[in-house]
């Protein structure tokens, strides 16, 4: 059956499937967010072993979920793998760094004799939740703004700009992207971290928690305003039936109007975010990570579906307008698509087992034996 669809079809599909990877990848950013969390909230060894100890435990979920992005992307959209990730080189590496210092952080911050020291460590957390998430938000923000590069008749791509991928931090739209995620981990990461930890062993860390969470949802609103009031103003990238790229006045807007679902989306996400915030930092709920983590993925699935479809170009070239990808030139081919469908039925009950072994993880609320116990980072 899936064999017989138009390619078309699989296209959009696999840039929907895409989509909720990316998404997904945006919620468990609260990770990161914790962990830049940590120099404000903890202010003692145990609150900083209790806040450590709960990220711990799903910081490879977060890391997973960013490597099968880029492999779903690679799959299905290899043109765009291969001038994004082969152009934009330095703000990937500079990505990558991130997660690699992540890791080696909870791996060695607690060993014996590391010559480092933990508050080394630490550091690397922060940089990883900051810069890492900043520069992911730019990366994304030049579906919007678009990159410089140049495709030739044969599928070549070239980076016209020097500085390989870093010049996309250096756009006011792709900057306040970033710091939108940036805030926006962290009000998560409060989330969840508020209901995570048995905060009986250090009732004074709930407290900054909640506070944090409150602050970090006002200091996300401003970027989050220019964002969205750029989306609404700026002129965009669109591509007619001929798949001649033009600009385009007003056009994430008219995508928004010409697919009320995914505007619908946005403005649920965002709402279910601030009720989120409001439950944690008002009312004393525990369960605000759900409200959030839910609205930050309903605004990722809008942001990408704002992005790709209705005629316009997720990737849009500076350098030559005709260079732009759209997920129906950068796409793999019909056959390569329909095995990957076939395989991505399993994905269901891949999702149902991070649900149960999730489960299983929070059964418990991390207290004092687990920050005590020989494993713990």
């Amino acid at each position: 059956m899936i064999g017989n669809l138009d390619i078309s079809i699989l296209q959009q599909l696999w840039w929907i499937i895409a989509s909720i990877v990316g998404s997904l990848f945006l919620f468990l950013t609260f990770v990161q967010g914790g962990q830049t969390l940590l120099w404000q909230v903890a202010k003692n060894s145990t609150e900083k072993a209790l806040v450590i100890n709960s990220l711990g435990r799903k910081w490879e979920l977060t890391f997973t979920t960013l490597v099968l992005f880029g492999g779903a992307l690679f799959a299905a959209f290899p043109k765009f793998y291969a001038t994004s990730f082969g152009g934009a080189y330095w703000v990937w590496m500079l990505i990558l760094f991130t997660f690699i210092v992540q890791a080696v952080s909870y791996e060695y911050r607690k060993k014996p004799d590391n010559v480092l020291g933990e508050k080394v460590y630490e550091l690397f957390l922060l940089i990883n939740g900051s810069v890492g998430i900043l520069l992911i938000g730019a990366a994304v923000g030049t579906f919007f703004t678009g990159s410089n590069f140049i495709v030739n008749d044969f599928n070549q791509s070239r980076w016209t700009h020097p500085l390989m991928g870093v010049e996309a931090a250096f756009s006011l739209f792709n900057l306040s992207l970033g710091l939108f995620l940036v805030f926006n981990a962290r009000v998560i990461g409060a989330m969840y971290l508020i209901n995570n930890i048995d905060h009986s062993v250090a009732p004074e860390l709930e407290t900054r928690l909640r506070k944090a969470c409150l602050i970090n949802l006002i200091c996300a609103l401003p970027f989050l305003l220019y964002v969205l009031g750029s989306l609404l103003l700026m002129d965009g990238f669109g591509v007619d039936e001929s798949g001649v790229v033009s600009i385009v006045a007003g056009k994430y807007l008219a995508n928004l109007l010409a697919m009320p679902q995914v505007l619908v989306l946005l403005l649920a996400g965002l709402v279910l975010v601030v009720w989120g915030v409001i439950s944690t930092s008002f009312l004393g709920g525990y369960r605000g990570i759900w409200f959030g983590g839910l609205g930050t993925v309903l605004v990722g699935l809008a942001v990408f579906f704002t992005a790709g479809f209705n005629n316009t170009p997720f990737y849009p070239s500076k350098a030559d307008l005709q260079s732009s990808l759209t997920i129906y030139n950068a796409s793999s081919s019909h056959y390569t698509l329909t095995a990957m469908s076939y395989v991505a039925l399993v994905i269901p009950f891949v999702l149902a087992y991070i649900v149960y072994v999730w489960k299983l993880m929070d059964s418990k609320k991390i207290g004092q034996d687990d920050i005590n116990d020989s494993k713990a980072y």
